[in-house]
């Protein structure tokens, strides 16, 4: 028997009840395509490696022995793996009936793309801006206004964003929530930077496949449900910290002109992390 056609790597950390959720709608909704499921745990203190050992063989677990982070973590879990494609999927994600097998679709349909990203929902089933142009000083803030209005549900801005996640197109990066890869593309570029501890590497990542001549495809015929970590909210101050030392990394390497006065601004909100 030779390897699956599909590889989807799930990185879990101090998410038991969201991780559980996931791998019942992967049992619920198994796609067509032959695949394994692979769970990397960032040494998570709430069982969730657990969870997953209690399914059996038909889950692989790789336990590792401190928390590495996001991208860390992913790299671990596609250098165990053997599929032609990767799915990245988040433990707080929910896939539906077909929902994999038609992104594996649309991205097959599109010899020049490297990735797809689905269109992700909340647990309403409203959609989230889960693509966008590269990140920038603007683009960034752009995108934070954006999607502050839409969970507020103002209704030119809810309006838009419904019309633009339900249009399949190029784009600079999709969500690492649910992000689909070739994986040579993934090889080819040194697989995610593992600088960036949790947040921004699946911008990054894009960029470097964008930066190879391929392309980034977000297609909404996908559609998966992303619930943002409910379990997390204890974490808080943690998941903060973590965001802005991710957010300085990427500067430095995409926009170094802008990283003093992104040090500088973080200092004077008292939100500079340790480094």
């Amino acid at each position: 028997m030779g390897p699956p056609a599909l590889s989807i790597v799930i990185v879990s950390y101090n998410a038991r009840r969201e991780l559980a959720g996931c791998l019942d709608s992967l049992d619920a909704h198994p796609p067509g395509l032959t695949a394994e499921v692979v769970v990397v745990d960032n040494a998570s203190p709430d069982g969730s490696a657990d969870v997953v050992e209690a399914r059996g063989p038909r889950v692989r677990l790789i336990r590792l022995a401190r928390n590495a982070g996001f991208a860390a973590a992913n790299n671990v879990g596609i250098r165990a793996t053997s599929g032609d494609l990767i799915l990245l999927l988040n433990s707080d994600t929910l896939v539906g009936p077909g929902s994999i097998d038609t992104l594996a679709a649309r991205l097959r349909a599109h010899p020049t793309a490297a990735a797809a990203g689905p269109r992700l929902v909340d647990g309403d089933g409203r959609a989230e801006l889960s693509f966008g142009p590269m990140i920038s000083p603007f683009a960034e803030l752009r995108q934070k206004v954006v999607m502050a209005l839409h969970r507020r549900e103002f209704p030119p801005i809810s309006t838009r964003v419904e019309r633009a996640t339900s249009r399949e197109q190029f784009v600079d990066w999709v969500s690492g929530a649910a992000l689909l890869v070739r994986r040579a593309d993934a090889e080819a570029v040194g697989l995610l930077d593992e600088r960036f501890f949790l947040y921004t590497e699946d911008v990054d990542f894009c960029a470097a496949l964008r930066a190879r001549g391929r392309r980034i495809l977000f297609a909404p015929a996908a559609v998966i449900t992303h619930l943002r970590g409910r379990s997390r909210a204890s974490a808080r101050a943690a998941m903060n910290a973590a965001y802005r030392r991710s957010q300085l990394a990427f500067y430095r390497k995409h926009h170094p002109r802008w990283a003093r006065a992104l040090r500088l601004y973080l200092r004077m909100k008292g939100q500079l992390p340790r480094e």
